[in-house]
């Protein structure tokens, strides 16, 4: 089956020998018919998707003609046509790397391609992708200035950079191609992608969220959103560095993060409210038990004491799904001391409220929402959703005794990320729910290249409402000296 490489005394992977030449070369073919590509790409999706080295990131913003596409789909059908993918998928990632370029080089050489050495490294790195990674893919998930990249069919993708979205010049061979990737990422965490499960969330190993709607509900092809994460996980330090937050802002969060305040952390779509989340659960005590649930796991502790759950969807017959609410009840009897929700978008928010009400100081959550005020009123909102039949004011007493901080993150129109009010909830006046800002976001202006200027300014605010929970962790003295150098530092 496998044989020596001469004079490298390592193994060569065995091709299927043609019916019509002989064994040591791949049998010459003119051009693939309009059958086989489809029949090619099918091939693949025995292999398991492995993540390999990406070629050079500048391949990916290199202009390709139609002839090097047309060119790459004979020389990958004549591969497909060679190789034997069973004992390719044997091989370790770098080993299957070199056999395909082995192999691609002799077909290139028996078919007498022109190609350039600049086109042949591309070629080579494109064909081992397709079958080994993401294909076209790679290079966008290998730079890691990318936010997000959304691919609207097999030609045209857009990635997110500085905030800012861009159209690249990848694109796919056909919306096959772009359908066997989509079922390559989802398959890794047992879900499925068809014309009966058009729409699916997953995730990558590095922990990207992806999400993918196939035809016949996208109409111009199968429709692939990745919100990409950061190799290196941010810390507020970081965040202080971007200008995200201020030095003094950042010290009240840790502060706040250490004493077990209940925080909900509220913003938009694309605000960075998981990356938020994300650096304040760094303080967190590494002895507390902690659990946490998402519907596509993103959350990264760093503590060892970590249980992740994670939802699950119904299958083909509509049965078998797990929501957020039933892991947040599941979480009360499994002994937690925080219990963190990646993102709360429903009845489960009542549940996530108890479970802070009920002895599990120190719980976070995520909310969608544009300001503390209307974070407050989507909680009531979602609680009403549950079909609770509770009073207004009953409701509104359950979350001013649960959450102690709202934490506003919003994404500027200039691309930046800022958090923009650390509130905290006071109590109540009559039937309303009374709000302090400690700290807030003020705009400036903006300079001559269009980025805004703004800075981060305490309120005054000397004594906040959670000053006695300072004090019984010995903070008190530590959250006293943040608050006066904000105010020095606003005048």
């Amino acid at each position: 089956m496998f044989g020596k490489r001469s004079g490298e005394g390592g193994e060569k992977l065995a091709v299927r020998p043609p019916t019509s030449a002989p064994a040591s070369a791949p049998p010459p073919r003119a051009t693939p018919s309009a059958a086989s590509q489809p029949a090619a790409a099918a091939a693949l999706e025995p292999i398991a998707p492995r993540r390999a080295a990406p070629p050079p990131v500048e391949n990916a913003a290199r202009e390709r003609s139609e002839s090097y596409f047309q060119t790459k789909a004979q020389i990958f059908s004549a591969l497909i046509d060679t190789i034997d993918l069973s004992q390719l998928a044997k091989l370790d990632n770098e080993s299957a790397r070199e056999e395909i370029r082995d192999i691609v080089n002799d077909i290139i050489a028996i078919k007498n391609f022109a190609m350039s050495i600049a086109e042949q490294e591309d070629l080579l790195g494109d064909i081992c992708n397709d079958i080994l990674g993401y294909g076209p893919l790679e290079p966008l998930l290998a730079r890691d200035d990318i936010a997000d990249i959304m691919v609207n069919g097999p030609n045209h993708t857009f990635i997110e950079v500085n905030g800012k979205v861009v159209e690249t010049n990848v694109r796919f061979r056909d919306n096959l191609q772009l359908l066997n990737i989509c079922q390559r990422i989802v398959s890794q965490v047992g879900r499925r992608v068809d014309e009966a499960s058009p729409i699916c969330d997953a995730r990558l190993p590095d922990g990207s969220r992806v999400n993918v709607i196939a035809p016949p509900l996208a109409l111009d092809g199968a429709t692939l959103t990745i919100r990409k994460f950061k190799k290196d996980k941010l810390t507020l330090d970081q965040l202080v560095n971007f200008g995200a937050i201020s030095p003094n802002g950042a010290q009240l969060l840790q502060i706040v993060g250490r004493v077990r305040c209940n925080i909900i952390i509220s913003g938009g779509t694309g605000s960075g409210k998981t990356t938020l989340l994300n650096c304040l659960t760094r303080y967190i005590e590494e002895d507390e038990r902690i659990i946490t649930c998402e519907d596509t796991a993103e959350l990264q502790l760093q503590q060892p004491h970590v249980v992740r759950l994670e939802t699950r969807p119904p299958n083909i017959e509509g049965e078998g799904e797990i929501t957020m609410r039933d892991l947040v009840k599941n979480c009360l009897r499994m002994r937690p001391e925080r219990i963190i929700v990646g993102e709360v978008r429903g009845p489960e928010v009542f549940d996530l409220l108890q479970a802070m009400n009920t002895g599990h100081d120190g719980s976070m959550g995520t909310i969608h929402a544009n300001s503390p005020r209307e974070c407050l009123n989507r909680i009531e909102s979602m609680i009403a959703m549950g079909g609770f039949t509770l009073p207004p004011r009953t409701v509104r007493e359950i979350i001013v005794g649960s959450v102690d901080i709202i934490v506003q993150a919003a994404r500027l129109r200039d691309g930046s990320r800022r958090i923009t009010h650390i509130t905290e909830v006071v109590g109540m006046e009559g039937d309303v729910i009374t709000t302090q800002d400690l700290f807030v976001y003020e705009l400036l202006g903006e300079d001559q290249s269009g980025r805004l200027l703004g800075r981060h300014i305490s309120t005054g605010i000397g004594r906040p409402a959670f000053w006695d929970r300072a004090r019984y962790y010995n903070e008190e003295q530590r959250l006293a000296n943040v608050l006066d150098a904000s105010v020095d530092e606003g005048r």
